[in-house]
């Protein structure tokens, strides 16, 4: 018997006669304490009258026999039938009896609660028994690794994806007693509130639906425009104070959109300091423009346009300065080689920055929360289904269904622009190439867009950074420091000092669960794309679909689906540390994906065809030639995975609870009750520490370095990209 198989088989034998098989919410107290409910499943059956765990014991014992006689298919069998019964007992039997209503006539239905550790443990193993088992049947040419990353990549997916989109589903279909009541769901899809037209004829607002469709179009065109254009200048150009536009760049992402709102509101509103300032000196009426379209779009365009940047700028530096040189050598002047040379190969990251801007638009409720008004959007109208008077479950699924078709037809259509195309540049041969000068023409339209945004930002953030420390932004600017000693004092007392400020619980719990969150969300975005690009394997189409139903997933909708799927038994996880984590890691994974299928595009499969001739294995071969060239990938998945994380509150606003509030729901709280002090100087502390955090990440990982001859024109470093 080979290690890996003695491995897993006495993991599947721990889980089911060692670690308690449910879950608990003091598991290590009722271990010690040796309660019967902290039994494992050989217990549970034997002692518990869990008769239906005692199929499980198959699995490993056909997956030894298999070992033992040299016959894959049977520990594969062993694997997949363990699986299978974890799962359909799982949904057979729940907390309040039978799970499905056709089983009622077996008789009384029992009962269980939600699985725990030793359930975990057991399903991971008979997923890798399959995995070892497929890869010793000659699947995926005998990689363990690469059989392993795609069958446990899938599963996940489909658990913490199309489980909640499935409950989702049912929801929307269910009345409140729920029945299927399929005329209800139909009533609710086609309300007047959601497709209506009533602005085009001046008889009132459009409906939610186009709003958001009109809202994520303008503001996916206008973010990508200027992350390509910062991107240009930070990269292409021998602009100086590059760390200083740098920074500039992503003080946008580090931040929680919402508060760019509230700045906005500060500088533009009714009241605010450019209004009143206008008023008073040129005899400008003052107005509530902000409130609305542009006022949204603004703040939209703000808080993204440094995603589409990230994306832009790793790109731009993959691009392979020899093919730039080549054209030159040509006689081909600058706009010529741009159009021809550069503009191709850049497009998986344009389309890539494109679609990430729209899903975000469309999934933010905290900008148009503040600053929506009258024009309803998708997100808002889901957020007040659930959390509103009307407590309308129904209806928040319809609304998070339309909002994913709308999602999902995005991500079609960029899958169809990019369709047959090959962006190959970075090949095995050495490249000392340089980058050629930008295009004068190019580089002052660049100019021209970035130099406005800067100037804007740094106002913002003048107010983001400053609004918490004067008694009243823009009417009374006396310096104070009791809305930040509030938040984050310390003091001493009876048994030392203490945490006293009221923002420190949420601060520390949101840094830690971003933490944990990190080198997940990074890991598996960046580990899918290089199966996406690199492997061909039965069943990727559908492996694909999976994949792209996570990126096409809001933040709204994924927090909708997890109340639906994970508030009971089998998985109950509702009010947990982990369905925080969890909600962090499959919203943010897509940005990992896309950044690494962006690289990898570029990077000729003769780098891994070459690493696998000399011996090197899969595992090998990624960690040691693919991860080192796709640096700027690694960069943007970590650093979004960490900041999006902080700043998340589409997703987690619904998960939250009072032992793991976070650090946005706090400042949404206290900007609600007006308290805006507060909740700026939490802002800029977050801002603080996340800069700090983004340049350790950097520094850690590295940068990518294509050409060989220094830092000369063009191929400069740039900011955290």
């Amino acid at each position: 018997m080979k290690r890996p198989e003695r491995l897993w088989l006495a993991l599947a034998a721990a889980a089911l006669v060692v670690l308690p098989w449910y879950g608990l919410e003091d598991t290590v107290d009722a271990v010690l304490a040796l309660r019967p409910e902290a039994m494992p499943a050989l217990g549970q059956a034997a002692f518990g009258g869990c008769f239906w765990l005692l199929p499980l014991l198959l699995a490993p014992a056909l997956a030894g026999w298999g070992v033992a006689r040299g016959r894959p298919r049977l520990l594969v069998a062993g694997g997949v039938i363990g699986i299978a019964w974890l799962a359909l007992e799982g949904l057979a039997i729940i907390h309040r009896g039978w799970g499905w209503d056709f089983l009622s006539v077996l008789g009384p239905a029992p009962t269980q609660p939600a699985l725990g550790w030793g359930a975990l443990l057991f399903a991971l193993s008979c997923a890798m028994l399959v995995a070892i088992g497929l890869a010793r049947l000659g699947r995926c040419r005998g990689d363990v690794f690469v059989v392993a990353a795609i069958l446990l990549t899938g599963l996940s997916i489909l658990l913490f994806i199309g489980l909640p989109l499935l409950s989702v589903l049912a929801s929307a279909v269910r009345d409140d007693a729920g029945h299927t009541d399929v005329s209800q769901f139909l009533h609710k899809l086609t309300d007047g509130s959601i497709w209506g037209f009533g602005c085009l004829h001046g008889g009132g607002a459009c409906g939610s639906a186009w709003n958001s469709l009109a809202m994520a179009l303008l503001v996916g065109v206008t973010s990508t425009a200027l992350g390509l254009a910062f991107a240009l200048v930070a990269v292409r150009t021998r602009v100086r104070m590059k760390s200083l536009l740098g920074l500039l760049s992503i003080l946008p992402v580090i931040t929680p959109p919402f508060v760019i709102g509230l700045a906005l509101i500060i500088l533009f509103g009714h009241a605010g300091m450019a209004t009143v300032f206008l008023a008073d000196h040129f005899d400008i009426p003052r107005s509530r423009w902000i409130y609305g379209l542009p006022g949204i779009a603004i703040a939209q365009t703000l808080a993204f346009t440094p995603i589409a940047y990230l994306v832009m700028a790793g790109v731009l530096q993959a691009v392979s300065p020899s093919m730039e040189e080549a054209a030159q050598t040509l006689r081909a002047g600058p706009w010529r080689t741009f159009r021809t040379v550069t503009w191709p190969l850049i497009r998986p990251g344009i389309a890539n920055a494109f679609l990430i801007g729209f899903i975000e638009s469309m999934a933010d409720f905290g900008n148009p929360l503040m600053l929506g008004g009258n024009y309803t959007v998708l997100s808002t109208d889901i957020f007040f289904a659930v959390v509103g008077a009307t407590h309308d479950q129904g209806r928040a699924a319809v609304l998070a269904i339309v909002l994913l078709v709308f999602t999902l037809s995005a991500f079609m259509a960029q899958r169809l622009w990019q369709e047959g195309r090959s962006f190959t540049s970075v090949s095995g041969k050495g490249d000392a190439g340089l980058h050629p000068p930008l295009p004068g023409g190019l580089k002052a339209l660049c100019a021209a867009a970035v130099l406005p945004w800067i100037v804007l930002t740094v106002v913002v953030y003048g107010i983001i950074l400053g609004g918490g420390f004067v008694v009243d932004f823009g009417r009374d600017n006396s310096l104070t420091l009791k809305y930040f000693l509030t938040a984050f004092s310390i003091e001493h007392g009876v048994g030392g000092w203490f945490l006293s400020g009221s923002a420190w619980s949420s601060f520390i719990t949101t840094l830690e669960l971003a933490l944990v969150a990190m080198p997940f969300t990074a890991g598996l975005g960046l580990l899918t794309a290089w199966l996406l690009a690199r492997q061909d394997f039965a069943g990727k189409g559908l492996f694909e679909f999976g994949t792209m139903m996570s990126f096409a997933i809001p933040g709204t909708v994924i927090g909708i689906a997890y109340i639906l799927a994970f508030n009971v038994p089998p998985l109950e996880l509702t009010g947990t540390g982990i369905i925080l984590v969890l909600a962090f890691v499959f919203r943010n994974m897509p940005v990992g994906i896309r950044a690494g299928l962006a690289s990898l595009s570029q990077l000729d499969r003769s780098l891994d065809e070459a690493s696998l001739t000399l011996g090197a294995r899969s595992f090998r071969t990624v960690r040691l030639v693919v991860l080192p060239i796709i640096r700027p990938a690694v960069i943007t998945a970590m650093v979004y995975a960490f900041v999006r994380a902080v700043t998340a509150v589409s997703a987690v606003i619904f998960l939250t609870t009072a032992q793991y509030q976070l650090a946005t729901v706090y400042i949404v709280g206290r900007a609600d009750v007006g308290e805006d002090g507060m909740a700026l100087v939490y802002s800029a502390a977050l801002i603080v520490v996340m800069v700090a955090a983004l340049g350790i990440i950097v520094l850690l990982v590295g940068r990518q370095r294509i050409g060989r001859r220094g830092l000369a024109a063009g191929n400069m470093g740039v900011g955290v990209a």
